[in-house]
């Protein structure tokens, strides 16, 4: 029951609540991404969504206008320290999370939840093992257990694993605990960045504008 219609429920009660939240966000930090590096202030990516539909998810941007596409060797976005590519504005948002906000509109538009795998890129499919495509059978999150627990420290595959783990024992009490999880985690700035020192590096160099 809760899986299948308390959740969507209480995702677009909640998204309600927080509307004037996201717009106050809008009035102050909208500006500062502007005048920092010209251009969008969000960024609007192709996610995979429910039952492998892409969607357009909804962040402030965080990087430099026309930024090179970097990815790490599993296949997963690249997400370093000192990537050069990220603006002044977009490394506190990062840390902070709070590039994640505007995916509200995604929740009331029924593509996302607040709790749920971290959606992947579209062309992830056809790297899924059939158990991996589990993964699409609920809406993805703005949180989930990964980033509660991990953020970004693990990769992708074993992060596919967990996500696949919360889907087969999805409860509200696991959502809560998932939801105060994710809030210690961002407030002690854990497990933001995936990469080694020598990675950083590697990329810092490679990507310089």
């Amino acid at each position: 029951m809760y899986k299948k219609y308390i959740k969507r429920c209480l995702d677009i009660i909640v998204s309600i609540v927080l509307i004037p939240f996201f717009f106050l966000l809008i009035l102050i930090i909208g500006p500062i991404i502007y005048i920092q590096d010209k251009g969008r202030i969000f960024y609007n990516g192709e996610r995979l969504g429910r039952n492998g539909k892409i969607f357009k998810m909804y962040k402030f941007r965080t990087m430099k206008m026309n930024a090179k596409d970097i990815r790490n060797e599993d296949g997963s976005t690249y997400n370093g320290e000192n990537d050069p590519r990220v603006t002044k504005i977009g490394r506190i948002l990062r840390k902070t999370s709070i590039d994640e906000i505007p995916q509200i509109l995604n929740i009331l538009k029924g593509d996302m939840s607040f709790i749920g795998p971290r959606p992947d890129l579209p062309e992830h499919i056809k790297l899924y093992t059939q158990e991996e495509k589990k993964k699409l059978e609920i809406r993805p999150g703005i949180t989930g257990y990964n980033q509660a627990y991990y953020r970004n420290s693990i990769e992708w595959k074993e992060r596919i694993k967990n996500d696949i783990y919360y889907i087969n024992n999805v409860t509200f009490l696991f959502d809560l605990k998932i939801l105060v999880k994710t809030i210690l985690t961002v407030f002690k700035r854990k497990g933001v960045y995936i990469v080694k020192d020598e990675e950083k590096e590697k990329y810092a160099e490679t990507t310089k504008l």
